[in-house]
């Protein structure tokens, strides 16, 4: 009886992997996915071999535009210390398979750099999405950024740090929207000098001590009249933090004449909030694809 009681789990385990499996092969049919592409030289002096890293996400069939499909580029969270693009394959893959063209991209992580570094990177990822995503049948003039926690207020900073994109080779800011999934870090400023949560030392590690970077890096503060456009995803049962931050950076965009989408998802938390992405009729992905006219 043991070990009937055993092996009921076992094979409950076995037909969900069966499952998904199947249902990853289904859906990598319709793209191709073009696997750890260097977005940096590797004669750079600061160059990683590992991190710096990207995987394009391409639909098999034809555009329906010359200029190619629409393209996202996707930045994953971590609390900037921890998360790798490979976790986030099935993202890569529905894009693909709804008509978009796909980034999933690596950068360095804390402590062995620090978030200004880690913004770097995804400038520089970005800087050579514009360059180069039309040989992948990505269209140049529509790329997005879209990102999940620490993503999220990376791609923030890509939407409205135009000082940080052309420092890395993009002198006119080609972002045309950010879709921003539970975000974290859209105001660290205030989260660092406030620390009013349990083991809020711990983002000292990425943010360092200097405040005057913590303000460099918290994208609410440079919200201005002429950014792209913001869609916002938000869990309804995420952290106070992300809750907080988000709502006063939409307010903010409404004070510079933009009113952001903005979405709460009764009874989500904040890793599911990336996790339902696996699914691709959730409701992310159809606002998504409006959003980037696919």
């Amino acid at each position: 009886m043991r070990r009937l009681l055993l092996a009921v789990p076992v094979a409950a385990l076995l037909v969900v992997a069966v499952v998904v499996l199947a249902t990853e092969y289904v859906v990598a049919r319709p793209s191709r996915r073009a696997k750890d592409v260097a977005y940096v030289p590797v004669n750079a002096p600061d160059v990683d071999k590992k991190r710096h890293l990207l995987d394009v996400y391409s639909p098999r069939k034809s555009a329906p535009h010359a200029a190619g499909f629409p393209v996202v580029l996707f930045i994953h969270g971590g609390s900037w210390t921890s998360g790798n693009k490979n976790l986030y394959t099935f993202i890569g893959r529905r894009l693909a398979k709804q008509g978009v063209v796909a980034v999933v991209i690596n950068y360095r992580l804390a402590p062995a750099v620090h978030v200004p570094e880690q913004a770097a990177d995804c400038a520089r990822a970005l800087a050579w999405t514009v360059q180069n995503i039309s040989q992948y049948g990505g269209d140049p003039a529509r790329v997005f950024v879209m990102g999940h926690s620490a993503g999220g207020g990376l791609a923030a900073l890509l939407a409205t740090d135009d000082e940080l994109l052309a420092a890395h080779g993009l002198p006119h800011n080609p972002v045309r929207g950010a879709i921003l999934d539970d975000p974290a870090g859209l105001d660290m400023y205030s989260y660092l000098r406030e620390m009013k949560y349990s083991n809020d030392e711990q983002y000292l590690v990425p943010f360092g001590n200097d405040p005057t970077v913590w303000k460099q890096l918290s994208a609410i503060y440079k919200i201005r009249p002429g950014l792209p456009p913001f869609i916002f995803y938000l869990g309804g049962e995420t952290y106070p933090s992300i809750s907080g931050s988000s709502g006063r950076f939409r307010d903010k965009l409404k004070a510079s004449g933009q009113a952001p989408l903005y979405t709460i998802m009764p009874g989500r938390h904040h890793i599911p909030m990336v996790l339902q992405l696996y699914w691709q009729h959730n409701l992310i992905y159809q606002g998504l694809l409006k959003f980037v006219g696919a």
